[in-house]
């Protein structure tokens, strides 16, 4: 693993080291800060250049076109909400999407099985353990949103994501994202309404680099990608994990997110 994750400024092998305790200092409080912590350069630079070279032909070749309109929620309506409130307007996403079993042996793959990196990411949440999925299909996608496509406004379901950066596009495929904006007592419907119109002065922007770790909560943060432009595909790995082992998808819901069961 150290020819591809940057093992001297990453040290997930030595959990027993001061680097390492650091390292988890600096990811907690930049996660109670902001929402999310970043580890730029975690991935190698040669790394990612394998990456990109595993993933692109199957993603030109045998990807899945996943299309949704949807509103932030992902919900057809809202408690407490007419069918016609600002905050339920609707938006497309659109990528290209590879699942796990096609990625065997691959660079992000063999990263998201890699034993070490669940248990800095446990530790870093705050959780006792994180599993991999048991899913033929669902434990680690890789989605490429080409020129004009885009990852809309949404509220995550899972109290985090892990995301891998594997190629930025020329121009857009910017991450956008506004901090606490509800919480379990107050949904803030009118503030998800002026977010939706653009007038929230405290939606941030942020633009990875490639082989950059994005650990991010999102379950009251609303967040998006915009619109790619230019002939570079964003590409980016999900890494889905969970505190319980033997999570999977049903057969439907792989059908709904992949276009096929298995």
């Amino acid at each position: 693993m150290e020819n591809l994750v940057d093992l001297e400024r990453y040290p997930l092998d030595r959990p027993e080291s001061e680097s390492y305790a650091e390292l988890l200092r600096q990811s907690r409080a930049e996660l109670d800060r902001n929402g999310l912590f970043n580890l730029s350069g975690f991935l190698r630079p040669e790394a990612v250049r394998l990456a990109v070279s595993e993933v692109a032909p199957v993603l030109e070749r045998d990807s899945f076109r996943h299309a949704r309109r949807h509103n932030i929620y992902f919900r057809e309506s809202v408690p407490g909400l007419a069918a016609d409130h600002p905050a339920l307007r609707m938006f497309e996403t659109v990528n290209h999407t590879i699942c796990a079993d096609q990625m065997a042996g691959m660079v992000v793959r063999r990263l998201y099985e890699w034993a070490p990196l669940a248990r800095f990411l446990a530790a870093a949440m705050g959780m006792p353990a994180l599993f991999v999925m048991d899913d033929p299909l669902a434990g680690v996608n890789t989605m490429a949103y080409r020129a004009g496509e885009a990852l809309n406004w949404h509220f995550d379901g899972a109290e985090f994501t892990t995301t891998l950066l594997l190629q930025a596009p020329s121009q857009g495929g910017e991450f956008e994202y506004r901090t606490d904006l509800r919480d379990d007592e107050n949904p803030n419907h009118e503030g998800v309404a002026r977010l939706l119109d653009g007038n929230d002065p405290q939606v941030r922007r942020l633009r990875l680099t490639p082989g950059t770790l994005n650990v991010f909560r999102g379950r009251n943060t609303p967040h998006r990608v915009t619109p790619v432009t230019g002939a570079d595909a964003r590409i980016i790995s999900v890494f889905s994990y969970f505190d319980r082992p033997g999570v999977a998808f049903t057969g439907e819901e792989r059908v709904g997110f992949y276009g096929r069961a298995g």
